[in-house]
């Protein structure tokens, strides 16, 4: 659209009065911090010279304490409100460079027309009195990102405003200069989105307040759905959304809720560090984040080897098609079903009365308390009782029992043989411990005998040290004994159990003896550990969001569910990027039917990421691929290179990596079918290419180009992909196209895919047109 050039003139002459504003702001905020850093450096210069020490007297301790605490708490609350001050700063500057992105003409009824500027943040004027730019999460900014020119409105804690939206204006703004601006009756006219989306790729993801549209906003500013489930296709905005959604719900929530309230899931490490930078750039302090699997092995790695699940995933398609995984894949399916954490809750029924193993309490190499007497224990307590609140009376009957045995270790010889052989310093800490605990003459001390008894009672408390550890943390309870009881004869569930309950029983204990848990074993053990243990829930956590949903369990999402009871859920998702083992050919948790129908679904089923052409060719893919829309930003067709030996496939991928480079792309993917290809691919080509590999999932994403498994992919957006040996038959099948598909949506502007008789291939299905 063209305008006046006084229209023109006008906007960029508010932009620069705004920036005035931001300016005087920014001196105002270093001089009154100019003196809170001199305060910090004195404080921390003079912190003993303003606290009185004295250790004498016991009134004087307290007060030395007390000095030393407030001290302490002035100097933590003077680097709070620096640290502050840098963030202020940086939004500030941020906005200096460009103070908004929309503007909006809203006439409220009976109420003169009101010219409403949004930006990344909230400005106020010199005087404080009028807001020169509204944050996008303002309640009136709404109607920004949600109505054309006409009649609109927007929620207050108050009520519904209503009234006329008269003018939309979007601007690009760049260090502080109008290059951009754009009257539309849509949400985000398409030159603007146009411009962002034809940005190179960048190691870490963009906040995305500016082109928000309409669907995506309803998921940011939803408030009502304890849990919320997103289907969004790939490239659709989802993992943006739910960034910005976490942004939402800090501004909206600020005087109740704080970023360490918030949890997100990420699918890996690599995901993290991309997503890492979106919180922060819009001045609000990052959220706690965590795979699941650190979760499990933070719990579980002292005790197991531990498969992860990117492991799990290139077992299956490394054996795919031999026949050697079909059990593996009946007991994956079982066990990540609803259906075996209720065979848990029957097992755990049936432990009530039988079947419960304890280990014997060893001091020494001597059984003190054996199994058989805890067992007799547990089972003498009352039935009735949860099996938690039994084991926890069983743990403090072990804690009493060991002070008997304490007592008579003390009798024994061996303890005075290692008094004898006590350092200095251990001799010290007696006499301390004497001091503060008992009637203390220093005199007295001297006395042998005193002085033999508790020297001896200090060595066999040290000694036993240990084994209080290990019964405050139920390490009495031999769990995985008890584990394998739930696959033993002893325990029947014909009703609940797979074809082949017998062989993945014989497997199972088999791991487990072998100190080995697959995938599909951990959440379980997990679950079922934590039922006997009451291990407390985390009810600090009011919103949990869950990226790439697809690809956890169900039983795994129940777990969690459980991990967090107080919690809203966010899921978000794709279903035709469930690549993963458990979820091939079965219901996601993104389904609703998954619960009970008691969830808000909304589906994103744009694609904003990849350009029109490569959107329509990955469509095809899809049997279901036709719903699938593609936002309208042109670029070159997709283009599939022959290739029939291995010299020639390698001379391609240089030429076509090398032809990228020439065309300014900065981040290229060639991505591989499994992990065992991408490293065949890096000694292939990597060396030349200066390419980096990327074999496990702790890597940082990075620019430059990239050699990596489709999986470790997921998420994540590059410049240009080539997919390497397309044709192959690992993608032949209806997993394959989930996986050939989230490969090729991987890219933005470019796509390339090498393959090896293409008419024996899903891509013989896709229409010549579409690509060259």
């Amino acid at each position: 659209m063209t305008f006046e050039g006084n229209d023109w003139d006008v906007e960029q002459q508010r932009i620069a009065e705004v920036r005035k504003v931001i300016e005087a702001k920014k001196e105002q905020l270093l001089k009154s911090t100019g003196a809170l850093k001199g305060d910090i450096i004195d404080l921390r210069k003079k912190f003993w010279d303003d606290v009185t020490v004295n250790f004498d007297e016991v009134d004087d301790a307290v007060e030395t304490y007390a000095s030393i605490k407030q001290q302490s708490e002035l100097l933590s609350e003077r680097e709070r409100s620096h640290g502050q001050y840098y963030k202020n700063k940086k939004l500030l500057d941020r906005m200096e460079e460009s103070p908004y992105f929309g503007r909006i003409d809203f006439a409220e009824d009976e109420v003169a027309k009101e010219a409403i500027y949004i930006g990344i943040s909230s400005l106020m004027d010199k005087e404080e009195d009028h807001f020169l730019v509204y944050d996008w999460r303002a309640p009136v900014s709404s109607m920004y990102y949600d109505f054309e020119p006409g009649p609109a409105h927007y929620d207050t804690p108050e009520g519904t405003v209503e009234g006329e939206i008269e003018l939309k204006r979007q601007f690009v703004t760049e260090n502080g200069m109008l290059t951009g601006m754009f009257n539309t009756g849509i949400t985000i006219g398409d030159s603007l989105l146009q411009k962002v989306l034809g940005d190179q790729a960048s190691s870490q993801m963009k906040s995305i307040v500016a082109t928000i549209q309409k669907e995506q906003n309803a998921i940011i500013r939803n408030e009502s759905s304890r849990l919320l489930l997103v289907q969004g296709v790939a490239g659709s905005g989802k993992t943006s959304a739910a960034m910005q959604r976490v942004a939402y719900l800090l501004y909206r929530y600020r005087k109740q809720m704080n970023a360490d309230q918030i949890l997100l899931f990420s699918p890996n490490q690599m995901f993290s560090s991309y997503v890492a930078s979106v919180l922060p750039e819009l001045g609000e302090e990052p959220m706690q984040q965590s795979t699941f699997q650190e979760y499990v092995s933070k719990r579980l790695d002292d005790e197991f080897d531990l498969q992860t699940p990117f492991e799990q995933l290139e077992s299956s398609l490394v054996t795919k098609g031999s026949g050697e995984n079909h059990h593996e894949k009946e007991a994956v399916d079982f066990k990540s079903s609803a259906s075996f954490k209720t065979m848990i809750d029957n097992y755990l029924g049936h432990l009530s009365s039988n079947g419960m193993k304890f280990r014997s309490i060893k001091f020494r190499g001597e059984v003190r308390i054996s199994a058989e007497r805890i067992e007799e224990f547990f089972y003498q307590l009352d039935s009735a009782m949860s099996m938690a609140n039994r084991v926890d009376l069983v743990k403090d009957w072990l804690s009493s029992q060991l002070k008997h045995v304490e007592k008579e270790e003390r009798a024994k010889d061996w303890p005075e043989e290692e008094a004898a052989l006590l350092t200095k310093e251990d001799y010290l800490k007696a006499f301390q411990n004497l001091e503060q605990h008992q009637n203390f003459n220093e005199e007295t001390f001297n006395d042998f005998e005193k002085e033999e008894n508790l020297l001896k009672k200090m060595v066999v408390r040290r000694r036993m040290a240990s084994l209080r550890r290990k019964i405050a943390n139920y390490k009495f309870i031999q769990m995985e004994k008890v584990y394998e009881g739930l696959f033993n004869e002893s325990f029947p569930q014909v009703d609940l159990q797979p074809k082949n309950w017998t062989q993945i029983s014989k497997h199972t204990m088999q791991n487990v003896q072998e100190r080995y848990l697959p995938v599909e074993d951990q959440t379980p053990y997990l679950y079922l550990q934590d039922q006997l243990e009451g291990r407390k829930v985390n009810a600090s956590i009011r919103y949990v969001f869950m990226d790439e949903a697809q690809d956890y369990s169900v039983f795994q999402y129940l777990y969690i569910k459980e991990m967090f009871p107080y919690a809203q859920f966010t899921l978000l998702g794709d279903k035709h990027q469930a690549i993963y083992t458990h979820n091939h050919g079965g219901m996601t948790i993104l389904d609703k039917q998954a619960h009970n129908g008691e969830a808000k679904k909304m589906e994103l089923s744009r694609s904003y990421r990849s350009t029109r052409p490569i959107v329509e060719f990955t469509k095809h893919l899809l049997e279901d691929g036709a719903s699938i829309e593609a936002f309208n930003r042109d670029g070159q067709l997709p283009r599939l290179w022959e290739v029939t030996e291995i010299q020639e496939a390698k001379q391609k991928i240089i030429e076509v990596v090398q032809d990228r480079h020439r065309e300014g792309h900065e981040t290229i993917a060639i991505l591989c079918y499994s992990l065992e290809e991408s490293k065949q691919v890096n000694q292939l080509v990597g060396e030349q290419l200066g390419a980096t590999l990327i074999y496990k999932e702790t890597q940082q994403f990075q620019s430059g180009v990239l050699i990596l498994p489709v999986y470790f992919a997921k998420g994540i957006e590059f410049d240009s992909v080539l997919v390497y040996d397309a044709a192959q038959q690992g993608y032949q099948d209806e997993e394959g196209r989930l996986m050939l598909y989230t490969a090729c949506t991987r890219a933005m502007h470019e796509l390339d895919i090498l393959y090896n008789e293409k008419d024996s291939s899903i891509l013989s299905e896709i229409p010549e047109e579409l690509y060259t």
